[in-house]
């Protein structure tokens, strides 16, 4: 514990504001699957300039030599999060440091046919905006519930949209502290994957160009595909989203359905009776019952199938 407040007395004199600096924080209360156990210390910046600061104390040798490197057992020492749409942390939680890309740096600005948007933003946020400019091409967008930079960092998509459609530059602040700006090209984008999946560094903003629209046609798509999500997913329950990436070849919810996993339970967790692709919180699951449960389905699928099903949601902590 001594660690920890020497960490959060550090990282406070960084940050100055101690409403932005906290201690014990559950982490069922910052993403979407409202599960999960407690980070030593939560950050919420509200800059590139304070993040470059506060990642280079946590890379610094005077943190090195704390000791809090030992408690924290994390080799980067600290975590980033946006808004958690994708993420199961396990019940025990997140030592050391976690930094949520949130509020504080989501600010949406458009010049012609260019958005330009803060990492912190909500994707719905941005989707919306554009559709205020009357700029077409990220009505996709508008239902998936992340953050503009957890969307860029796994090619988030939806409605055979995808943000390497729109996608013209992203700047990141680099792990040797440089702020380094990459083309379309230098994205490295896939299926579920950008080059920030290998190389790390933190995404701060990026540019999307999209084109010219009629704003109620615009409105019209954004509704339709509103109302095929709610008709189809699960959104009364809390959860992650997508549980599993698309096998080549195959849907992942048709998979576990015909393994006969749909409506499946382990402790408050449920393959969802409504799309079997998704995982939810029924009310009260812990992690353990959302990962045994994710086991489960993935044996099934491979014992009747010969598939194996890679998770899409990302699982993090102790």
């Amino acid at each position: 514990m001594n660690n920890i407040n020497f960490l959060y007395n550090e990282i406070l004199n960084i940050i100055g504001d101690k409403n932005r600096v906290l201690k014990e924080v559950p982490l069922s209360e910052h993403t979407t699957f409202k599960i999960g156990g407690p980070a030593d210390i939560m950050v919420f910046p509200k800059s590139a300039d304070e993040l470059r600061r506060l990642t280079e104390f946590l890379r610094s040798e005077k943190f090195q030599n704390s000791g809090s490197k030992k408690d924290a057992q994390q080799s980067a020492n600290y975590f980033i999060i946006g808004n958690g749409s994708n993420l199961l942390v396990r019940d025990g939680g997140l030592r050391g440091v976690v930094i949520k890309i949130g509020s504080g740096m989501s600010e949406i600005k458009t010049e012609s046919e260019i958005l330009t948007v803060q990492a912190g933003a909500l994707l719905s946020a941005a989707a919306a905006e554009a559709a205020r400019a009357s700029l077409t091409g990220m009505e996709f967008a508008s239902g998936i519930p992340g953050s503009f930079g957890g969307a860029v960092f796994m090619n988030a998509g939806a409605y055979d949209g995808e943000m390497a459609q729109i996608i013209e530059s992203v700047t990141a602040l680099m792990q040797d502290g440089t702020i380094r700006k990459f083309k379309k090209d230098e994205v490295d984008f896939g299926y579920r994957h950008s080059v920030f999946c290998d190389i790390g560094g933190i995404i701060l903003e990026g540019e999307i160009r999209l084109r010219k629209g009629n704003s109620e046609k615009i409105r019209e798509k954004m509704k339709e595909l509103s109302k095929r999500r709610t008709d189809k997913q699960p959104l009364s329950y809390p959860s992650a989203g997508s549980t599993f990436k698309r096998p080549e070849g195959y849907f992942a919810g048709k998979l576990v359905e015909d393994s006969g996993c749909k409506g499946l339970s382990l402790g408050g967790a449920q393959v969802s009776p409504k799309h079997a692709g998704f995982i939810v919180n029924t009310g009260n699951a812990k992690a353990q019952d959302v990962i045994d449960l994710i086991k489960l389905v993935q044996m099934r699928v491979k014992e009747k199938f010969g598939v194996d099903l890679e998770t899409e949601v990302k699982i993090i902590g102790e």
